[in-house]
């Protein structure tokens, strides 16, 4: 099982921004930016392109709307989008709030936040999508 997994069930916190029947977004918690979030399908498959195709477009759907939502919350010129899949071993997409093309650099150092500060951050993505 992985992290990813432990998270959808709930075995160890995350700071969720949106969630679904299939899908869950939660805020990375080694950010490049502030408001960086991760989506995952809740069924655990290693690859992103081993998902079958409901899935996979159900997964990049959500991606859009949560996107929104992180545009809304946080300031920045775009939302960056990334598979990488090297990390953990369950399907995620990465959406990073960005100003330039650096922000997306992985090699860049990681930012800490408080869990007060990813508390504000994860509310105020929640605020944008009109969620309780």
């Amino acid at each position: 099982m992985t992290i990813f997994s432990k998270i959808v069930a709930r075995e160890i916190p995350a700071y969720i921004v949106a969630e679904s029947i299939d899908f869950l977004a939660f805020l990375d918690i080694n950010p490049l930016t502030e408001g960086h979030v991760l989506v995952i399908p809740k069924k655990e498959v290693d690859y992103i392109f081993d998902l079958d195709d409901e899935t996979y477009t159900g997964l990049n759907i959500f991606a859009k709307i949560v996107a929104t939502g992180i545009k809304k919350a946080i300031t920045c010129e775009r939302i960056g989008v990334t598979v990488i899949g090297l990390e953990v071993p369950h399907a995620h997409i990465h959406l990073i709030p960005i100003n330039n093309m650096g922000d997306m650099n992985f090699s860049n150092p990681k930012l800490k936040f408080t869990p007060e500060q990813l508390e504000a951050t994860r509310d105020k993505i929640r605020l944008a999508l009109k969620i309780d």
